[in-house]
């Protein structure tokens, strides 16, 4: 997880350390492991996952046999988490790092949103449209969840509705795919979009 301000490395490794990982639903959430399946046979196009936290994502993308699948966060304790569960995963595609220093050299085919996007302070939410397009290769694809809804509690999460994020991602992406999913997890239903977005 990552996001500016307060909510640097230290917040979110705190975070881990005291257990307090509510975002975390243990496995791949079934709207991308359902994307994933349709990808076809494993290739070389290079897939990040930002924010990854303890990036089941990849470890589902690794063990489906795609090679050049990498993570990045802030917390050291996210990336542990992954190495201890997959020792078999590439240290060199653990990325200690912000997703608004990654450079696109070489750029990604694939950039997939779980639960990172709804970390950020939400004034970052422009700069995060905007790096993604960035890190991307012409026709590349941004593929995930974003909460439709507003929380209660102070954030993060922090959440929010389909116009506010249709006003962030247009300058940027053509819109493939941006409903509501329908095989979310249960205490999520109804309250996420599927968006699968290709740069212009």
């Amino acid at each position: 997880m990552y996001s500016k301000s307060a909510f640097d490395a230290t917040y979110w490794q705190q975070r881990y350390e005291t257990g307090q990982t509510g975002w975390d639903a243990g496995a791949i959430t079934p709207p991308l492991r359902e994307y994933f399946t349709q990808l076809g046979p494993p290739d070389a196009r290079r897939i990040l996952v930002p924010g990854a936290g303890r990036a089941h994502e990849a470890e589902f993308l690794h063990r489906a046999g795609w090679p050049n699948v990498l993570v990045a966060d802030l917390a050291p304790a996210a990336l542990a988490a992954l190495q201890a569960r997959v020792p078999g995963f590439p240290a060199d595609h653990l990325l200690l790092a912000d997703f608004f220093d990654l450079t696109p050299a070489p750029p990604f085919d694939l950039i997939v949103e779980q639960t990172f996007f709804c970390a950020l302070d939400p004034a970052l939410r422009s700069a995060y449209a905007r790096q993604c397009a960035h890190l991307l290769r012409p026709g590349g694809k941004l593929v995930g969840l974003l909460f439709d809804t507003e929380f209660t509690q102070p954030g993060p999460p922090f959440g929010g509705s389909r116009a506010e994020y249709e006003a962030y991602f247009a300058p940027y992406f053509d819109f493939v795919h941006f409903e509501t999913a329908t095989n979310s997890l249960l205490p999520r239903q109804g309250r996420e979009l599927f968006i699968c977005l290709e740069k212009k």
